[in-house]
Parts: structure tokens; C-alpha cells; sequence
């Protein structure tokens, strides 16, 4: 039979047990964090994991929504804003989001079709910037090409694009919604079918 004797200087093992507290304390503090629910300085919940919580996110400001998501596609938001962007980054602004924290990065656009905008005869789509399952942005628009665009509370002031901005309708392009989350210049952003 082996026997170890160590001899213990208590500074040191005083270090290590407080080491081992301040570990535990944090692993407790990060497991808690991952839990709780990503919130806006109003209180709006910002979790997009799944479908449900997207849903939830628009039932938040009074809209209802298609079941499904419209379109999914990917979204680069470009590194430097043209002027169209730096208008719809005044529109996140506006409601407490900021994609110039995101430039450069790959992100999620899920489209739904709202169905419950009040006076308004045409197709309007809740339009959600998604990265790491939280909402990063967003819009509610119509689908015309004359359309508008605004924030997501029901009461936000709309905003309407640049004419340069809303492509013209033998383009085929992507709608004025589209231009503002994806610019269509080749240095402004990409899409692709995600």
C-alpha cells in the first residue's frame, strides 16, 4: 500500500477552493442566462428558435399572421449602407434594433403574410430579421410596389422607400420590402434560397 502525504499550504488551498466557487457561481450564471428570454428595453420578447415563437414575437404588437412563413431566405447585410439602408436602419432604429451591429454577417429573413392590417386591401408581410434564433429587425410592408413600410407596433409611422429603390415591375426584381432588407446592388447584399 502507497500513502501520499502533501503538505497543504492554506493560502493555496484557499485560492483553490475560491477558484472553485467562482466557477460554479458562473457555470450557474451562464446555464440561467441560456434559459431566459432575449428582451428589448420595452419588454418585448425576442426568441425566434421555432415557428411558435415567431408567431409570438408579431402576436406582441397585435398581428396575426399565416401559420407558415411565406419565404425563408438568407440575408447579408452589407458592410457599408447605402442610402436605402441607412433608411431602414432608422426604422430598426426606431424600434430599438441596430443592423449596423450586424454588418457584413449572414442572417435569416422569415416572411409572413399579416393578416389582420387594419384599411388596407393589398398584401402586407411581417418581414423578420433573424440571427442566433433572436429577432435582430424587421418590418411589416405591403407587397405593392408603391407600397409602404413600418415598424413592428401598429401605431409606427410609415416610411416610403426612394423611387431608385422599388424596382419596376417587368424587373422581376424583389419588392420594395425585399429592396430595403436586401438592397439589390451586388456590393449591398446577396440572397439566396435558403
Amino acid at each position: 500500500m502507497f500513502v501520499f502525504s502533501v503538505k497543504a499550504d492554506r493560502k493555496k488551498l484557499l485560492w483553490v477552493v475560491c477558484g472553485a466557487v467562482i466557477l460554479a457561481v458562473l457555470i450557474v450564471v451562464l446555464a440561467a442566462s441560456r434559459g431566459r428570454a432575449v428582451q428589448t428595453a420595452a419588454g418585448y420578447q425576442l426568441q425566434a428558435r421555432d415557428n411558435a415563437q415567431r408567431r409570438a414575437f408579431l402576436a406582441q404588437f397585435g398581428w396575426e399572421v399565416s401559420e407558415e412563413p411565406t419565404e425563408i431566405c438568407e440575408v447579408i447585410i452589407p458592410d457599408t449602407f447605402d442610402s436605402v439602408y441607412q433608411q431602414y436602419n432608422e426604422l430598426q432604429r426606431s424600434q430599438e434594433f441596430d443592423l449596423m451591429r450586424y454588418q457584413g454577417r449572414r442572417v435569416k429573413r422569415w416572411t409572413y403574410e399579416v393578416k389582420n392590417y387594419p384599411d388596407y386591401e393589398g398584401t402586407v408581410v411581417a418581414n423578420l430579421l433573424i440571427c442566433n434564433d433572436t429577432v435582430i429587425g424587421g418590418d411589416i410592408a405591403s407587397n405593392a410596389l408603391n407600397g409602404f413600410m413600418q415598424g413592428f407596433r401598429r401605431n409606427s409611422e410609415p416610411i416610403r422607400l426612394p423611387p431608385e429603390s422599388v424596382p419596376s415591375a417587368e424587373s422581376g426584381a424583389v419588392s420594395a420590402a425585399e429592396s430595403a432588407a436586401a438592397p439589390a446592388s451586388s456590393d449591398a447584399a446577396a440572397l439566396s434560397s435558403g
